[in-house]
């Protein structure tokens, strides 16, 4: 019976993670958590030289010895990469024996949870899945959703958040005031607006949204 998976945004900062496998395969796990400040250790007898890289600059911590059976259960979250299914089999069961989150790669059933096909652009954050049983579906899905979130889209998404704050300061006790303001920002032209305008004007343009 394969799962079914709750689309949902977890915060992994400062979490103790655990990556069983040293291949190709767990270092794109890895470069993927290292961008959400978590504390990774990476378990594996032999591994690539861009995890031993990271592990000498002291971006990883990394174990070069076998997996011990139930280690997995002191983690916060785990994934298992290795090419070993028994291996990653036990990894899951300790996981699981113990409430820890686990993703075993290219095992959806030995799965809590499973990375998605994903934009992101600065605080933006745009994910398709297909439960794991298309994957290839998901990965088109994320080339086609490459083209409908351009490069300035980070700038869209970092003006959002100051805007926000701006809105509300000066409406802060007038939600329908607030909410005009935000109409008045989702429907700007924001590609003209950051073809034609420099910083200056941008703000000025703020300005215009946020009092109509």
């Amino acid at each position: 019976m394969t799962n079914k998976f709750l689309p949902i945004t977890l915060s992994l900062k400062n979490r103790p993670c655990l990556v069983v496998g040293g291949g190709g395969v767990a270092l794109r796990k890895i470069n993927i958590l290292l961008e959400y400040e978590c504390n990774i250790t990476v378990i594996a007898p032999k591994a690539v030289e861009r995890i031993e890289y990271f592990a000498g600059k002291g971006l990883i911590k990394y174990m070069k010895r076998e997996y011990k059976s139930p280690e997995a259960s002191t983690y916060g979250i785990v994934i298992s990469a290795s090419n070993d299914k028994a291996l990653n089999r036990q990894v899951s069961e300790d996981c699981k024996n113990a409430g820890v989150p686990v993703n075993v790669v290219d095992s959806p059933v030995l799965c809590d949870f499973i990375f998605p096909a994903v934009v992101k652009r600065d605080c933006l954050t745009v994910a398709v899945s297909t439960d794991n049983k298309a994957p290839f579906l998901a990965g088109h899905l994320r080339l086609i959703l490459e083209g409908v979130f351009p490069e300035r889209w980070k700038k869209i998404a970092r003006l959002s958040v100051d805007f926000r704050k701006k809105v509300m300061r000066r409406w802060k006790n007038e939600p329908g005031k607030r909410a005009e303001s935000f109409n008045r920002f989702l429907n700007a032209d924001w590609k003209s607006i950051l073809e034609k305008m420099d910083d200056e004007q941008i703000e000025e343009e703020f300005n215009n949204l946020l009092e109509g």
